[in-house]
């Protein structure tokens, strides 16, 4: 009658896509990770510090440098020296808008770098 040819055997299934899957998955969740902890700065919320006293020590950021109660400085902690009586100070510091931040976090960790501890970032 009919001439059928020879069953072949069952073909196991290939591990190859499930291991790429598996890879994938691993490189994402490693790039996705955060690893360590984020840097902070240590700020004063409105109201939680010292009364104001003293003479004005406004230290405005432009893009064209740093000014001390609307005099350019080049030396702003050696500017303040006069005008500070103590280290815990309050210091008020503006940045004008076009500011990037990290100049605003550079000045802020130079003036803590001077032992300066009463420092207020206003808008």
């Amino acid at each position: 009658m009919f001439a059928f040819a020879t069953s072949r055997p069952a073909r196991r299934p290939s591990l190859t896509p499930m291991i790429d899957v598996v890879f994938l998955l691993l490189v994402f969740f490693m790039l996705a990770a955060r690893f360590g902890t984020d840097a902070t700065l240590p700020l004063t919320t409105a109201g939680a510090g010292a009364p104001y006293e003293g003479p004005p020590r406004l230290v405005m950021l432009t893009q064209a440098g740093v000014t001390l109660n609307g005099f350019a400085t080049s030396d702003i902690t050696g500017a303040l020296a006069p005008l500070m009586r103590a280290s815990s100070d309050t210091i008020l510091v503006q940045a004008k808008d076009g500011v990037s931040t990290q100049a605003l976090v550079t000045l802020l960790d130079e003036l803590r770098a001077a032992g300066l501890t009463q420092v207020v970032v206003v808008k």
